[in-house]
C-alpha cells in the first residue's frame, strides 16, 4: 500500500479543491461555473457581518468577482440549483436526482414544525396550492391560518408560511428560484424549475450515494471515510459501502498518510503537485476547513467558528477566517465589513505556526477583498499578536 507524506496530502487536497490554478485576471461566469462543478456543491450561509459564506469560496479561488454575474448564473441560467446537500447548498442542477432519495425519504415535518401542522392539518396543502396559483413565492407572501401565530415558536423561520414552503422544498416538490434582497428564498414548484428529464429521474438510492461519493473523494482529492462520508452528509456505514465499491472500481486507491490514524483513499487522476503557491483567505464555510477533524489531520489547524460563543469566552473573534499561505493555513484574521464608513476590519490578527513571510501576501488579500467590497481603506485595529506587523505594512 503506497505511503504518501503529510505534506503531499495537503498538496493533493488544495490541488483538488481549485488551488493549484492561477486566478483569471478577470473572472467569467464560466470559471465560476467550473468552479462549483469541481467542488461539485457551495454551501449557503446567510451571516453578512462580511459577505455570505458562498460569496467567499469563489473569491478564494477567483479573486475578485462580479456577484451579480454570480447571482445571474446560478438563479437564471438553469445551470444551478438549491437543495440539501452537504447543508443548505448550491449545486449543479443535474445533481438533483442524486439527491432525490432523500427528498422521497423526508417526511416533511422535521425542524420543529410538525406540532404545527397537527393542529393547522390544511395549511400545508394550501400553501403549495397558492405557489400552484400564484408562481413563485416567500414565505412573507403567505398569510398564516386564522387563530395561528405568524412565527413559529422557537423556529428559525421567520414566519409559518415559509416554514410550509421549506417543508415541500425538503420534499422536493418545490424548487427554489430566486434570492431576494434581503436573502429570502423564492419557491416555486421543481416542474417549472427542474428540467423534466432530471425531475423525473430515478436513480437507484446506492447508486446515487456511490455516485456522491465519488463527487466527494474528486473534490477531496485524498481523504478518509469520514471526510467522504461529511461532504454530502452521508451515513457513516452507506459511505463505507460505496467506498468499498469504488475501490473495487479503482475509482479509489487506499492509501496510507503519515500521521494519519485511518485510511485514506486517493481519488483517481488527483494529482499533487511539487508546489502550491496560493494565497487565499478560506471562509469559515470551505471545504478546505468545514469538516474540523480533516483540518486538523491535514494542517493541524484547530478551527471552531465562535459566532455562537459569547463575546466573553471566544479565543480568536466572532468570523474568523483562516489565511492560506501555500500549503499551509498561517493566520487567522477575525474580519468585519463596515459599510457604512467604508472599511474592512481587522478585529484580530492571530499568527500560527508556520513559515514567516507572509504578512504581505495577507495584506495583498485584504486589499483585494475590500475592493471587492467596494471598501475603500483596511483598517487594522491592535488585537493579536499579527496586528503590529500587518500595521506597519
Amino acid at each position: 500500500m503506497q505511503t504518501v507524506s503529510l505534506a503531499e496530502a495537503r498538496r493533493i487536497a488544495l490541488a483538488a479543491l481549485g488551488f493549484a490554478r492561477k486566478r483569471p485576471l478577470r473572472p467569467t461566469t464560466r470559471d465560476m461555473a467550473r468552479v462549483i462543478r469541481e467542488l461539485g456543491l457551495l454551501q449557503i450561509d446567510s451571516v453578512n457581518v462580511l459577505v455570505p459564506a458562498h460569496y467567499q469560496v469563489l473569491f478564494s479561488r477567483l479573486g475578485p468577482y462580479d456577484r451579480a454575474a454570480f447571482e445571474k448564473l446560478i438563479y437564471k441560467s438553469s445551470q444551478f440549483t438549491e437543495q440539501w446537500a452537504h447543508v443548505a447548498s448550491i449545486v449543479p442542477i443535474e445533481t438533483w436526482p442524486l439527491l432525490k432519495h432523500r427528498m422521497d425519504a423526508h417526511s416533511g415535518r422535521a425542524w420543529g414544525h410538525g406540532e404545527f401542522q397537527d393542529q393547522f392539518p390544511d395549511y400545508l396543502g394550501w400553501v403549495l396550492e397558492e405557489v400552484r396559483r400564484r408562481g413563485p413565492l416567500c414565505g412573507e407572501h403567505l398569510d398564516p391560518p386564522a387563530g395561528a401565530p405568524r412565527r413559529l415558536e422557537g423556529s428559525w423561520y421567520s414566519n409559518v408560511g415559509r416554514a410550509m414552503l421549506e417543508a415541500h422544498f425538503a420534499r422536493g416538490v418545490l424548487a427554489v428560484t430566486n434570492r431576494m434582497g434581503n436573502f429570502a428564498r423564492q419557491f416555486d414548484l421543481a416542474e417549472r424549475v427542474i428540467p423534466p428529464e432530471l425531475l423525473n429521474r430515478v436513480i437507484p438510492k446506492e447508486d446515487a450515494q456511490r455516485e456522491l461519493i465519488r463527487q466527494a473523494s474528486v473534490a477531496y482529492g485524498i481523504a478518509t471515510a469520514a471526510d467522504l462520508a461529511d461532504y454530502f452528509r452521508m451515513r457513516p456505514q452507506d459511505a463505507r459501502a460505496r467506498i468499498a465499491e469504488l475501490v473495487s472500481a479503482r475509482e479509489l486507491e487506499p492509501v496510507r498518510v503519515e500521521k494519519w490514524k485511518d485510511l485514506a483513499y486517493l481519488s483517481k487522476g488527483a494529482k499533487c503537485p511539487e508546489s502550491m503557491n496560493a494565497s487565499a483567505l478560506l471562509s469559515p464555510f470551505d471545504p478546505v476547513v468545514w469538516f474540523r477533524p480533516r483540518a486538523e489531520r491535514l494542517f493541524a489547524f484547530h478551527y471552531r467558528i465562535e459566532i455562537y460563543t459569547p463575546e466573553a469566552k471566544r479565543k480568536h473573534g466572532y468570523y474568523v477566517l483562516p489565511f492560506l499561505d501555500g500549503d499551509r493555513l498561517v493566520a487567522r484574521v477575525d474580519l468585519k465589513a463596515d459599510r457604512a464608513n467604508g472599511r474592512l476590519m481587522v478585529l484580530a490578527a492571530h499568527k500560527e505556526e508556520g513559515p514567516p513571510g507572509f504578512e504581505s501576501r495577507l495584506m495583498e488579500e485584504l486589499h483585494s477583498m475590500a475592493r471587492w467590497l467596494k471598501l475603500s481603506r483596511v483598517e487594522i485595529s491592535r488585537c493579536g499578536k499579527l496586528a503590529p506587523a500587518l500595521r506597519k505594512l
